[in-house]
């Protein structure tokens, strides 16, 4: 199998967090539950990735470092936690439904306006639309730092700096970058970073991030046992346990922790180098086939290692399966929760198959691909 759903989960995983794993189902206990030497080494280890990811993202404060299972539980809290009714939010056609559809409910429930920054021919977001989206009652605009669909990566600099003129909250879902661009809160602008463990940071499934900075208050998502407070009617106050109700997936915590070690071994610009070669020279080749159609920039850099196409009007669905049963390759087809982006290509209809790289791809493989590809094309003719 050669495997090119990377956007969705990385596969494989890293050694060492497959080790991590299984050492920490082996000898953890509940993590700030008890004081045995069991429990004190998963509160210990847990508190060291807080600091790693403090680090790696540079958001300040490790406490306000969040846990969660996913991307999308990081979001539903902070979009939840953060607007009220009568707030307007600026969002993009780029984002995920675990975006969308937090903002949906909240504008069904709650009475919130939502504004959608557009895009250019290739993909790209309109940026010149924001100052003609912002109103008076405008509390934050929530972007993804790349499409998952086209790779096309958003100028996060100038949005957090726009942002900070106007005095509203940058929330950032980090899913496809994190892990692969370098991404500084302090030095972008941005409030609240959200993520999951398991793409580019390599991590276990059950992973996700939550990264706020010192002023941002959220309300939680969901409350219950923190381990201390017992007697309290409501959940504590300070964090990380605010937003941390339950026991967390400490094992899963386990392997992050060492994809991040992993990760900061070998170094962001490394494993974007070897990533992005591999997807533009599978765009170059590709691009040279008939009837192939290829969506996105690949004129302006960063790019992510992530190629959409379709080849005709072969529905997508049809030519993954194709790839995946006649030729062992692994890739995505569909929608990708990425409606609005779909409307924005014009692809509604037939979707769009996405071939997503990684650090552990190889030219060979690529190489096998392309053919594949080929020969798929040549059995329309």
């Amino acid at each position: 199998m050669i495997y090119l759903d990377n956007a969705a989960t990385t596969l494989p995983k890293p050694k060492c967090v497959i080790q991590a794993v299984t050492e920490a189902m082996q000898t953890w206990g509940n993590s700030s539950r008890s004081s045995h030497n069991n429990s004190l080494l998963a509160t210990e280890s847990i508190y060291n990735t807080r600091l790693k990811v403090s680090k790696f993202f540079n958001c300040g404060d490790p406490c306000r470092v969040i846990f969660t299972c996913n991307a999308t539980e990081s979001l539903n809290t902070a979009i939840n936690g953060i607007f009220n009714p009568g707030d307007h939010v600026i969002t993009t056609v780029w984002e995920h439904n675990s975006v969308l559809r937090p903002l949906y409910r909240l504008q069904k429930e709650q009475g919130i306006e939502l504004s959608f920054i557009g895009t250019d021919g290739k993909g790209n977001l309109e940026l010149s639309q924001l100052d003609g989206l912002f109103k008076d009652e405008t509390r934050a605009i929530i972007c993804t730092h790349a499409s998952n669909v086209t790779g096309n990566v958003a100028d996060l600099e100038s949005i957090g700096r726009w942002a900070k003129s106007k005095g509203l909250l940058f929330v950032v879902d980090g899913s496809q970058t994190a892990g692969i661009l370098p991404i500084d809160m302090e030095r972008l602008g941005i409030d609240v970073l959200c993520c999951s463990g398991h793409k580019g940071l390599m991590g276990p499934q059950g992973t996700g991030l939550l990264c706020l900075n010192s002023e941002v208050a959220v309300r939680p998502l969901k409350v219950g046992g923190t381990g201390f407070a017992s007697y309290s009617q409501e959940q504590p106050q300070q964090y990380p346990e605010h937003l941390e109700a339950g026991t967390l997936n400490g094992h899963g915590l386990a392997g992050l922790s060492a994809s991040l070690d992993f990760i900061n071994e070998i170094g962001l610009e490394e494993i974007y180098k070897h990533e992005y070669e591999l997807a533009h020279y599978f765009y170059k080749k590709i691009s040279c086939i008939k009837d192939i159609k290829v969506y996105g920039d690949w004129e302006r850099k960063p790019h992510l290692a992530t190629v959409a196409l379709n080849l005709g009007e072969i529905d997508s669905a049809l030519l993954a399966d194709i790839l995946a049963q006649d030729y062992q390759i692994a890739i995505r087809s569909g929608a990708h929760c990425a409606p609005l982006m779909h409307k924005a290509l014009h692809t509604s209809q037939q979707g769009a198959v996405r071939f997503s790289f990684s650090y552990f791809n190889t030219l060979d493989e690529i190489d096998r691909v392309i053919e594949a590809i080929e020969e798929i094309g040549q059995r329309r003719i």
